[in-house]
């Protein structure tokens, strides 16, 4: 693939700049874009700061603006688009999410058919396969299953009409008589340095005397490194422009996890900042069936006062559902296809995500009332 051109779209967020800083490093690559609708100014200057030959050309634009989707497709090789409105606590409007992540996702499609763009790499979720009941038990699933969600809640319906929509366009006509050929990657939750949920967990514990609020203490997941999952995408792009690896991977879904021990969100978190002083809540916490009937309470609730009053639920049947299911997927398709190995180690992982903690309770001390253990 020499002198290929690669854009990539949500650039600027966590898993964004993770694949940007993979992407520069890859040989023959002549030209990254960089799309999102703002970048803040430390990440603008740490894009500049990259050390590459590879030309780093930063747009600002909405995904919803189909002229500057095309415009920024215009002599690119490969689309990777990880551009998505991420909600899974009902605070975004749910018609703004669907606009970002169903409509934009169909306005990249449209933009890389007539810009003829041969590859497209869609960031999907874990959150499209489900899960669709807290009794539901899932042990190293994998994609011949056919997980599928069947919520209605925003987030997780718009990512599955997205990733839809992007399978269905494999083999679609380009402009210039080429074939359009697509992929999806569904990453379990990712943990990292600078991850927003991870930054505002930790922030709310350091505030409230060190002590984590408790998200997830009776799930099984499998999280991925953010590095991890950014590399999934770096190999994708990679296969879909090998000749002899392409057609496998044409048309296909994949699962992203690592090699991070099966475990609790609430383990995780501990696990992850236990070096610092914080610890887990050990006050009760009623049982999960109790949660989910006070979730459908809180859902009633909202839609009652809808006509004179934008109440927004603690938490709904979706939220307690997905924080407290048996829900871990298997690699081993990712490892077949794309040649996936995970780049980090969970022991790396554990400590670069561990010391990125430190430094936020470095920064916010003054409300921490706890010394390290």
């Amino acid at each position: 693939m020499p002198g290929w051109s690669c854009l990539v779209t949500g650039a600027g967020g966590f898993l964004g700049q993770r694949i940007i800083h993979l992407l520069v490093q890859e040989k023959d690559l002549e030209e990254v874009r960089l799309l999102d609708k703002v970048f803040r100014p430390e990440t603008r200057e740490e894009f500049f700061k990259l050390q590459t030959k590879t030309k780093v050309t930063v747009l600002e634009g909405d995904i919803l603006d189909a002229q500057c989707l095309r415009r920024a497709c215009q002599g690119i090789s490969v689309v990777i688009h990880t551009a998505a409105a991420i909600d899974v606590w009902g605070i975004i409007p749910r018609q703004t999410i669907i606009d970002i992540n169903v409509k934009g996702t169909l306005n990249l499609l449209e933009a890389c058919v007539q810009a003829s763009v041969p590859a497209f790499i869609y960031t999907s979720s874990i959150d499209v396969a489900g899960p669709n009941s807290y009794k539901e038990i899932v042990l190293n699933g994998h994609e011949e299953q056919q997980h599928e969600s069947t919520w209605s809640d925003p987030y997780p319906y718009s990512k599955m009409m997205a990733e839809k929509a992007v399978l269905a366009a494999n083999g679609s006509s380009l402009k210039n008589g080429g074939t359009l050929h697509t992929c999806a990657l569904r990453p379990m939750y990712i943990y990292g340095e600078k991850s927003s949920i991870l930054s505002g967990i930790m922030i709310r514990a350091i505030k409230n005397n060190g002590i984590l609020k408790v998200t997830g203490k009776f799930s099984t997941v499998n999280p991925v490194y953010v590095s991890n999952a950014a590399w999934a995408h770096i190999l994708a792009a990679r296969g879909l422009q090998d000749p002899k690896k392409s057609p496998n991977i044409q048309g296909q879904f994949y699962y992203i996890s690592d090699d991070t021990p099966h475990q609790s969100y609430d383990d995780l978190n501990n696990t992850l900042s236990k070096k610092w002083g914080l610890r887990p809540d050990s006050s009760w916490r009623p049982p999960v069936a109790l949660l989910y009937w006070l979730g459908f309470l809180l859902e009633l609730v909202n839609f009652l006062l809808r006509p004179v009053y934008n109440y927004q639920p603690p938490f709904t049947r979706y939220l307690v559902t997905i924080s407290n299911t048996v829900f871990t997927f298997s690699y081993k398709k990712a490892q077949r296809d794309l040649g996936y190995e995970p780049l980090v180690g969970w022991e790396e992982a554990r400590e670069n995500t561990s010391e990125w903690i430190g430094s936020l309770v470095e920064q916010h001390k003054g409300t921490l009332n706890t010394k390290a253990q």
